[in-house]
């Protein structure tokens, strides 16, 4: 269980490859030793992630995990909680991609929803499911900023990380009484892998900050998550910004 500091014992990491995932992680390893499970694609980057957090001497074990393969989800997610409970389970997996290839591309659309809604969603359910039968439990969220209001410059990663974004707050409440809770995180433009090449957008972090923001949250037994918090006043004002006015903001 996720003890009194806030520190679990157990973290599943579903797209076990995220920086930010890693991160998290990590800051638990500052204070304790979870037993951790990478669930992601078999790659380099999953071998190198596993010898990351081996270094910090914690237990890691790698399983294969495909977001779009929603068929799998319920043995994986069973598989993990037989070894014992999940204490915080980190959907960390996301396509950003392209934004204007986004909505010209037919199969990037599609990769888009399927990972970012669909997969996101499907992992969800077995969370819950597993969460509420033992009473006890954290779901966090990688969601974004962009979820808020869908803009633009990037309206397919947005409009598809609503979905997965409206359905965890959502899956927070229906969770509400049950012993487990649900933590939505909406960073701005952090500077990851994904993000490498792109020009950093106002307020930009690093993936440690995200991780300082979870750990806390989690802790605290939050529901939502802004880092920095800076961009909670901003995009509130902009959802409420006219859309013939806010067509014309750079954003």
């Amino acid at each position: 269980m996720i003890d009194a500091l806030g520190q679990p014992q157990s973290v599943l990491v579903l797209g076990g490859t995220s920086d930010i995932a890693l991160a998290t992680v990590e800051e638990w390893a500052h204070t304790g030793r979870p037993r951790v499970v990478l669930a992601a694609r078999p790659s380099a980057r999953r071998d190198e992630a596993v010898a990351r957090l081996a270094a910090l001497g914690l237990e890691v074990e790698a399983l294969d995990f495909d977001a779009t393969a929603t068929d799998s989800h319920p043995a994986l997610v069973e598989q993990v909680a037989a070894q014992g409970d999940i204490d915080v389970a980190l959907v960390a997996f996301g396509v950003l991609g392209d934004e204007e290839q986004a909505w010209h591309d037919h199969a990037s659309a599609v990769e888009h929803a399927q990972v970012n809604t669909v997969g996101a969603i499907s992992v969800g359910v077995c969370l819950a499911a597993v969460l509420e039968r033992q009473g006890h439990g954290c779901v966090v969220a990688l969601s974004t900023v962009a979820a808020e209001r869908v803009r633009r410059s990037n309206f397919v990663y947005g409009a598809t990380k609503a979905g997965m974004d409206g359905f965890y707050l959502g899956l927070g409440e229906a969770l509400r009484g049950s012993g487990a809770h649900v933590l939505v995180v909406r960073p701005g433009f952090v500077r990851t892998r994904m993000t490498e090449g792109r020009d950093p957008a106002p307020l930009a972090v690093d993936a440690a900050d995200v991780a300082r923001a979870i750990v806390r949250g989690v802790a605290e037994r939050r529901t939502l998550v802004w880092v920095p918090g800076p961009l909670r006043p901003v995009m509130s004002a902009l959802r409420h910004v006219p859309r013939p006015l806010f067509r014309r903001l750079p954003v």
